[in-house]
């Protein structure tokens, strides 16, 4: 009993990074119908800042927003201009990297030292820490798109932009606050996850790889799919790893991905 508690502990701090990292390509996507093959080098970039120092952690959050706002500003609703703007930043944001931060891998202070035992099971506190803002993030994100003014335009936006501004929504506005918002959830998932890991300047890749799966098994641009996605991934790679071993969890996790496609070609959420 004490194994599957902690299994799933682990898998609820696995899927925090990737709610956040989802949500981010998800709204950017649901909005403005670009998919952004360069949020991984946004993640990165915040947590190569925050090897840095750590104060700085705020700083790589707002730079990484800035940059995804101003870069995919003239792209909105373009998927062919967006597709090969975004190929040629993870290009040169790597390069870029390398050139400033090194080749080097890189390990960083958690902002919080300690464990905390949870019913006999552990949990590294900057962890939790990352757990409680994911869910603070998404429980947010869901609200201000049920309860607010601006998400209620996002979703219209979402469904149909041209209705949208027949209604007198103003597009341009509420796509450029979506384009900051979106990479800054991936910035700040960077930020968070970098002390309990390995930095380099490939350090969302593989982050990149099991976003897209999340947000492709939930239904692209669906928030709530991408938030089950992305726990869909987490307890796979939690309960197949320590069973069986990594390389079979990874393995059902794209077979997941086929049946899902199979069954329900736009996900789980998407629309018909």
């Amino acid at each position: 009993m004490q194994t599957l508690f902690q299994l799933t502990l682990t898998a609820l701090q696995i899927g925090s990074v990737y709610v956040l990292f989802a949500l981010g390509l998800t709204l950017i996507f649901g909005v403005l119908r670009i998919v952004n093959f360069a949020h991984g080098q946004f993640f990165t970039l915040s947590a190569l800042i925050v090897s840095v120092a750590i104060p700085w952690l705020v700083a790589g959050v707002v730079l990484a927003s800035a940059l995804g706002a101003l870069a995919f500003r003239r792209f909105q609703r373009d998927l062919a201009g967006s597709f090969i703007l975004s190929a040629g930043f993870v290009l040169l944001f790597e390069g870029v990297f390398r050139d400033i931060f090194g080749g080097a891998v890189r390990s960083v202070l958690p902002l919080v030292d300690g464990n905390v035992a949870v019913f006999g099971a552990t949990l590294a506190a900057q962890r939790l820490i990352l757990c409680a803002v994911a869910v603070a993030l998404a429980g947010g994100l869901l609200w201000s798109l049920n309860a607010t003014r601006l998400g209620r335009a996002m979703r219209a936006v979402s469904i149909d932009h041209e209705a949208a501004m027949l209604q007198g929504i103003p597009y341009n506005a509420i796509a450029f606050r979506g384009l900051v918002v979106a990479p800054a959830l991936g910035a700040i998932a960077g930020a968070l996850i970098a002390p309990v890991s390995i930095v380099s300047p490939e350090f969302g890749e593989s982050y990149l790889v099991k976003g897209f799966i999340a947000v492709v098994i939930g239904g692209l641009g669906s928030v709530p799919g991408a938030i089950l996605g992305s726990l869909f991934i987490a307890f796979i790679e939690s309960f197949g790893g320590f069973y069986f071993d990594p390389s079979s969890a990874n393995l059902a996790i794209f077979v997941l991905v086929m049946l899902v496609l199979l069954i329900r070609p736009k996900g789980v959420f998407g629309h018909a």
